[in-house]
């Protein structure tokens, strides 16, 4: 891996808008979590002891990096407008920017789309610590049963949230998961991105960014999209493609 940083040199977050988005969290606890995990009994010793080693590493070092990161955000009334009136917004970002958007959009009870691999569950694990839940499985395995779940757990009152070019790729392209979901929920996506000033960038197919501790980070939030129940598929498409734009706009 190697370093990259930013240049500009970002704000730091204001009082209002500090107060805005601790108001929104769900404190009371009304909105529900979906927790799903494999039964470890079948996997070996060693993959057992890999999967609750990654569960602790990751989850420390996300709230350490994120703990000492100081965030300015822009578009914060995009996400007013996408939950007002009840709506669950559903969270949309790229895969290489998913590790400090983890931490951001923490214990709002988010319920994710996760692999049915070996690493999807120490990540369904680690997530869970942070206030999200999982919908075990992926565009390339078990996909459509877990998008038949999220759709039951958003209507029974959790936002969710896609890393929209994941789990494989290609990078940066957006798929078309989210606006089905949106179809089928009537809930609006709410494109965003976590740019971090200063990170390391993993030799993946995202090229992951892992932010540096004590750096900052500029969230951006796109205006939400809605899909009408009535969509057809040239529309479906259209709206893929409006949230291809609107990601590629806040990520210049």
């Amino acid at each position: 891996m190697h370093a990259s940083a930013e240049r500009e040199t970002l704000p730091t977050l204001d009082g209002s808008t500090r107060a805005a988005r601790e108001s929104a969290e769900p404190h009371d606890g009304r909105t529900r979590r979906a927790y799903q995990f494999a039964d470890l009994a079948a996997y070996s010793f060693r993959k057992r002891l890999l999967i609750r080693a990654a569960d602790l590493a990751f989850y420390a070092l996300i709230r350490v990096v994120g703990s000492t990161t100081r965030f300015t955000v822009e578009g914060w009334e995009n996400f007013e407008a996408a939950a007002r009136d009840g709506g669950l917004p559903i969270y949309t970002s790229w895969h290489d920017r998913v590790f400090l958007a983890t931490y951001f959009w923490r214990r709002r009870g988010i319920v994710v789309m996760t692999s049915q691999s070996f690493d999807g569950e120490y990540i369904a694990r680690f997530i869970q610590r942070f206030g999200y839940g999982a919908a075990r499985g992926s565009s390339t395995r078990g996909g459509t049963g877990a998008l038949v779940e999220m759709v039951r757990l958003v209507r029974a009152g959790c936002p969710a949230g896609f890393t929209i070019d994941g789990p494989r790729g290609p990078r940066h392209v957006a798929k078309m998961g989210a606006v089905l979901l949106a179809k089928k929920t009537g809930q609006p996506i709410l494109p965003f991105t976590v740019n971090a000033a200063r990170y390391y960038e993993v030799r993946s197919w995202d090229r992951l960014q892992i932010p540096l501790p004590f750096s900052r980070a500029r969230v951006r939030i796109a205006p939400p999209i809605h899909v009408p129940a009535d969509t057809d598929e040239a529309t479906l498409e259209a709206k893929r493609d409006e949230l291809q734009r609107a990601l590629d706009r806040i990520n210049e």
